[in-house]
């Protein structure tokens, strides 16, 4: 098997580099690894997802894994902001189900067993975006995190 890793725009990639120019030697067909890989990341529209296709080059079969945005990109989109700040301030807040429904996206990725750990690890990036939590900034939130009731899956 050989392997193609790339960040493709969710639900956006085309047949131009990165993926043509990696695919095209292997044989496959480049239109339906395409709309494979624009059909299973089309709901991280607006960010870019990273994307391994295997390819074996003796059969010319081919299968897709899309991985998940990283927590600060689903925290911008969230939110609806184009950047975090470093400088202290403040860009947004999440509320509890914002932080958990990222969370939820996340967690097979994070190192956290629970919802709670990965919850925190969210709440970490938000620290260093400018995000608040709950109307508290972000270490004010992690102080209080184990005070929350969480729903465990």
């Amino acid at each position: 098997m050989q392997e193609v890793r790339v960040l493709v725009p969710g639900g956006k990639a085309t047949p131009g580099p990165p993926l043509g120019p990696a695919l095209g030697p292997l044989g496959v067909p480049v239109g339906q690894v395409i709309a494979k890989i624009n059909e299973a990341t089309k709901e991280f529209a607006g960010m870019q997802v990273p994307v391994v296709v295997r390819v074996d080059p003796a059969t010319r079969q081919f299968e897709v894994e899309v991985g998940v945005p990283p927590a600060s990109a689903l925290i911008k989109k969230e939110l609806g902001i184009e950047k975090g700040t470093g400088d202290g301030s403040t860009v947004g807040n999440l509320s509890l189900e914002q932080l958990l429904s990222i969370a939820r996206v996340k967690r097979k990725q994070c190192l956290g067993s629970s919802l709670k750990e990965v919850a925190k690890e969210i709440a970490g990036t938000c620290l260093s975006m400018g995000v608040t939590v709950e109307g508290m900034p972000a270490r004010e939130f992690l102080k209080k995190v184990d005070t929350f009731k969480f729903p465990e899956e």
